[in-house]
């Protein structure tokens, strides 16, 4: 598990010291700031330096409500401002639920010409982002969220993107750390995929009545394109779980399974897990701007853009 070594602007921070005293309801910041704003409680502090700001100019950005079976998800959309017919990509973010660095990815994607997604798939069990320790985060909150939910949340995320200006033909899915993983399980389940790109997400681990599966359990059900980001000196994705993840991805192939066919795992040497997120120390400028580059050029190639 990573350290506690980021962080929050200063309204975050006054929410998360408000959360740790028990004096706010749960989601009191994204009812207050909005989804999307400040950094959450659990990754301080932040690297103000490196930190990358994409305007919303000519984009429409902010919350909107997603339903899924009565239930009122909340999720942070960006689009180019007054387009329909766009190509979609749903952005799954880390463990610390939908906080400025995946709105402002979400805004990257839309000034790249897409309805990016960003739905907050914690909410039912409890407020990420007001977290301050990490512990805490994991045992309370994502240690209790189950894979068939999210991938119902997905599957309800690509439906609203149907109905207000995207084009369901065209759908890819990314996410980083925890919505890495996801991204391969959500590849492996959903027809309407066309590509995924997956930022160092476990492939292997222990399995549970609500992580029954692994990616790698489900490889010969792909049914998109990956293309795995991963890190050379990531300490918590050992790169043997890699090579027995391009194995099980060939073994597919070999059976006819094309999408495992098209499938590509790039190891930057060097690089820590969360090299992409650059509002953290562990942020690396030069690989995370080529695995960017690369996941345009992937979606592009595989039928999303």
């Amino acid at each position: 598990m990573l350290k506690n070594d980021h962080v929050l602007d200063t309204a975050a921070l006054l929410d998360a010291r408000d959360d740790r005293a028990g004096g706010v309801p749960s989601r009191r910041r994204a009812i207050q700031f909005g989804l999307g704003v400040g950094y959450a409680a659990a990754t301080l502090p932040v690297m103000a330096q490196t930190a990358i700001k994409t305007s919303a100019d000519g984009l429409t950005t902010g919350e909107v409500t997603i339903d899924v079976a009565g239930f009122k998800m909340p999720a942070y959309r960006a689009q180019p401002a007054g387009k329909t017919g766009l190509p979609v990509v749903l952005v799954l973010s880390e463990i610390f639920g939908v906080h400025e660095y995946i709105a402002d990815t979400a805004r990257r994607f839309a000034k790249a010409g897409y309805l990016a997604i960003a739905p907050e798939l914690f909410v039912r069990q409890g407020d990420a982002q007001s977290y301050g320790e990490m512990a805490k985060l994991m045992s309370e909150v994502i240690s209790k969220v189950p894979d068939a939910q999210v991938l119902a949340d997905l599957d309800a995320t690509v439906a609203w993107a149907g109905a207000n200006g995207g084009d369901v033909n065209k759908v890819g899915v990314t996410g980083f750390c925890w919505g890495g993983r996801q991204t391969w399980l959500f590849a492996e389940h959903s027809p309407k995929v066309k590509a995924g790109v997956a930022w160092y997400g476990r492939l292997v681990g222990e399995q549970s009545a609500l992580t029954p599966k692994n990616p790698i359990d489900g490889v010969a059900n792909l049914k998109a394109p990956v293309l795995g980001l991963y890190g050379g000196a990531d300490t918590g994705i050992p790169l043997d779980t890699v090579d027995k993840m391009k194995a099980a991805l060939k073994a597919a192939a070999d059976k006819g399974n094309a999408a495992a066919k098209a499938s590509e795992f790039v190891v930057y040497p060097d690089a820590p897990h969360a090299f992409h997120a650059d509002y953290r120390p562990s942020y690396r400028k030069a690989d995370a701007e080529d695995g960017w580059k690369r996941a345009l050029a992937w979606f592009k190639a595989h039928g999303v853009a």
